[in-house]
C-alpha cells in the first residue's frame, strides 16, 4: 500500500506510446510531486528518449526489476502486459493504475472515474483499474442525473476518433485521405475498411451476440461504475475520420422525470462537466474543439418525446486525455491525497 510521502517514485508504462506521452505531459502540466520519473517501454521502443520537466530521460525496457522502489506504476501497454507486470509491481511495492481492459471487469478492482466513485478507491489491493475511455466521458454525465432521477435505460452511439485505436491509426487516416484526394490508390492496414470519409460499424472484436466487445465495455464497466446492475444498457460502437476526441449520442430514460432546463441545471454544477448547449446560436460540443482539453462536455440536450421520462444528451471529450492519461493521474492524485 501507498506510503504518504512529499515527492513519490513514478514509474509509467508505455511511455512512448499516445496515453503514455500524455501522462508525462499531464504529470508536469498538473505538478504531480514527482521525486523520480522511470519510463518503461518494450524492447522495440527501450533505449528511445522521452522529455519530462525539461529534462531527457531514457527509456528503460520493462523487466521483473523495474519497480523496485516504484510508489506509483502507471500502465498504458496493453491487457497481456498488464495482466503480467501489474502483479509484478504490487509485489514489489508499488501502486499500480492500469489503463488497459486487464482488471477492469475483477470484482477485487476497483474500476474508477474520480468524478463519480472515488469512495471505491478505498477497496484496492494494490491494482487500480482505468475504464474504457468512452465508458468515462459517459459516466461523468450521466451520474449526476442519475443521483437525482435514477436513470433506467441508456442507449448509446457513440463517434469515435482513430487515436482510439494508436498512432498508426492517426496515420492511416492521414495517408487514406491524401490518396484519396490525390486520386490514388488506397492502402488499408489497420482497419478492415477505408477510415477516410467513412465510419465503421465497427469497434473490437464481434462476439456471438452480434454486439462488440467495446460495446459490452460500455455496458459492464457502467453498471460498475455507478454502482447499479439494474441499469438496462445498449450500445453501438462506431469509428468515425476524426484524429482526437470521441462523441456519444446517448439517450436516457429515468425513473423520475427530468426537464431539459433541470439536466442543464444538474450538469453545469457537476464536477469535470462542461455545458456547451445554445444550438439556435450553433453552440455545441464538436470533436475538433474539445481536442486538448479536460472537461467532458454536454450539449443537445433535450427531452425525448417518444417517452414520459427521457432525455437525450450529446456527449463529447479528448479521449487521450479524460478518457485516458488524464483520468490516471486523476486516481493518483486521490491516491496520495
Amino acid at each position: 500500500m501507498l506510503t504518504h510521502k512529499s515527492r513519490y517514485h513514478v514509474a509509467v508504462v508505455g511511455a512512448t506510446g499516445a496515453v503514455g506521452t500524455e501522462m508525462l505531459e499531464i504529470l508536469e502540466e498538473r505538478k504531480f510531486p514527482v521525486e523520480r520519473l522511470l519510463p518503461l517501454a518494450s524492447a522495440r521502443s527501450a533505449g528511445g528518449e522521452v522529455t519530462f520537466r525539461g529534462e531527457d530521460l531514457t527509456v528503460k525496457l520493462l523487466t521483473e526489476e523495474s519497480f523496485k522502489g516504484i510508489d506509483i506504476a502507471l500502465f498504458s501497454a496493453g491487457a497481456s502486459i498488464s495482466r503480467e507486470f501489474a502483479p509484478k509491481a504490487v509485489k514489489a511495492g508499488a501502486v499500480v493504475i492500469d489503463n488497459s481492459s486487464a482488471w477492469r471487469m475483477d470484482p477485487t478492482v476497483p474500476l474508477i472515474v474520480p468524478e463519480v466513485n472515488l469512495q471505491d478507491l478505498a477497496t484496492h489491493q494494490g491494482i487500480i483499474a482505468n475504464p474504457n475511455c468512452s465508458t468515462i466521458q459517459m459516466v461523468v454525465a450521466l451520474k449526476p442525473l442519475h443521483d437525482v432521477a435514477r436513470i433506467r435505460r441508456i442507449v448509446i452511439t457513440t463517434f469515435q476518433s482513430v487515436s482510439g485505436t494508436g498512432k498508426e491509426a492517426m496515420d492511416e487516416l492521414a495517408e487514406q485521405c491524401r490518396q484519396l484526394l490525390s486520386f490514388g490508390t488506397v492502402e488499408t492496414k489497420v482497419y478492415p475498411h477505408r477510415i477516410a470519409f467513412n465510419c465503421l460499424p465497427h469497434i473490437d472484436e464481434f462476439l456471438p451476440s452480434g454486439y462488440t466487445k467495446e460495446e459490452m465495455k460500455l455496458v459492464n464497466e457502467t453498471r460498475k461504475i455507478m454502482g447499479d446492475s439494474s441499469i438496462r444498457i445498449t450500445a453501438t460502437t462506431v469509428r468515425v475520420p476524426v484524429f482526437i476526441s470521441h462523441a456519444e449520442s446517448v439517450n436516457i430514460e429515468t425513473e423520475r422525470k427530468l426537464s431539459a432546463n433541470e439536466a442543464r441545471a444538474i450538469l453545469s454544477t457537476a464536477p469535470g462537466v462542461q455545458v456547451f448547449d445554445d444550438p439556435a446560436r450553433n453552440i455545441y460540443p464538436l470533436q475538433t474543439d474539445v481536442a486538448g482539453t479536460d472537461a467532458v462536455y454536454v450539449g443537445r440536450v433535450r427531452e425525448d418525446e417518444s417517452i414520459p421520462s427521457g432525455l437525450n444528451l450529446w456527449i463529447v471529450a479528448d479521449n487521450i486525455r479524460k478518457g485516458a492519461a488524464l483520468n490516471a493521474v486523476q486516481i493518483a492524485e486521490a491516491l496520495i491525497r
